[in-house]
C-alpha cells in the first residue's frame, strides 16, 4: 500500500513526508524536554525551605543543581542573590524566567508552521496532478485513455489526503505542547513568588 502511494504521489509527496518526519522529531524532542522540565514544585520548594531554615545554603544550591527543569534554576538564582535585598532577588528570578521561557518554546513555531503548510503542500500536489491530467487530455484529445489519466488523478488525491493527514496530528501536537509549556510556566511563576518570600524571610 505505502509503496504504491509513494510511487503514484509524485514529487510533492516526498515534501509532505519530509514535513511529517520533521514534525515527528520536533514533537518527540519537545515532549521529552517538557517531561524532564516538569517537577513537583511544591515538594521541591518544601525541601529547599527546610534546608534554608537550617542556614545550609550549600545544600540548597546542591538540591537545585540535582533537580532538572526551569523551576530549580529559578530557585537557585533567588538563593544565590538572597543577601542582596528583596528587590534584587525578585529581579534575578525574573531574569532567570526570561531565559527559561524561550527554551521551553523552542521549535514550537516550526511545528505550527508544518501544521499550516502541510495542507498547502497537499493542494500544490493536487494542482500538479490535475496539470498532468490536462496535459494528457490536450496531447491525446478524444483518444485519451483512462489509464493515461489515472496517474495524474492518483497524484492529486494522494497529495491532498497526505497533506491533511500530516496537518491534523501536527496541529494537535502543537496544541498539546503549548498546554505543557503553559503549565510549566505557571509552575515557574508560583515558584518564583514563593522562593522570593522564602529567601527574604530567611534573611531577616
Amino acid at each position: 500500500m505505502l509503496p504504491t502511494l509513494l510511487v503514484n504521489g509524485g514529487p510533492v509527496i516526498w515534501l509532505i513526508l519530509l514535513a511529517a518526519a520533521t514534525a515527528l522529531v520536533v514533537f518527540v524532542e519537545r515532549a521529552l524536554y517538557c517531561h524532564r522540565s516538569q517537577i513537583n514544585s511544591a515538594e521541591f520548594l518544601n525541601g529547599v525551605r527546610t534546608v534554608l531554615k537550617r542556614d545550609n545554603v550549600v545544600e540548597a544550591v546542591s538540591i537545585c543543581d540535582a533537580t532538572p527543569g526551569p523551576v530549580a534554576r529559578i530557585v537557585k538564582a533567588a538563593i544565590l542573590n538572597r543577601d542582596k535585598g528583596r528587590e534584587r532577588v525578585r529581579e534575578s528570578v525574573e531574569e532567570a524566567g526570561l531565559t527559561e521561557v524561550p527554551q521551553l518554546e523552542e521549535r514550537l513555531n516550526l511545528l505550527a508552521t508544518i501544521a499550516q503548510i502541510a495542507p498547502l503542500l497537499g493542494l500544490f500536489g493536487t494542482i500538479i496532478g490535475f496539470i498532468h491530467v490536462f496535459m494528457k487530455l490536450q496531447t491525446d484529445g478524444l483518444y485519451a485513455h483512462l489509464d493515461t489519466l489515472s496517474g495524474g488523478i492518483w497524484e492529486s488525491l494522494i497529495c491532498a489526503a497526505a497533506g491533511i493527514a500530516v496537518a491534523i496530528p501536527a496541529h494537535a501536537a502543537y496544541n498539546y505542547l503549548i498546554s505543557r509549556v503553559n503549565k510549566i510556566v505557571l509552575d515557574m511563576e508560583r515558584a518564583a513568588a514563593e522562593i522570593v518570600n522564602i529567601v527574604t524571610e530567611n534573611g531577616k
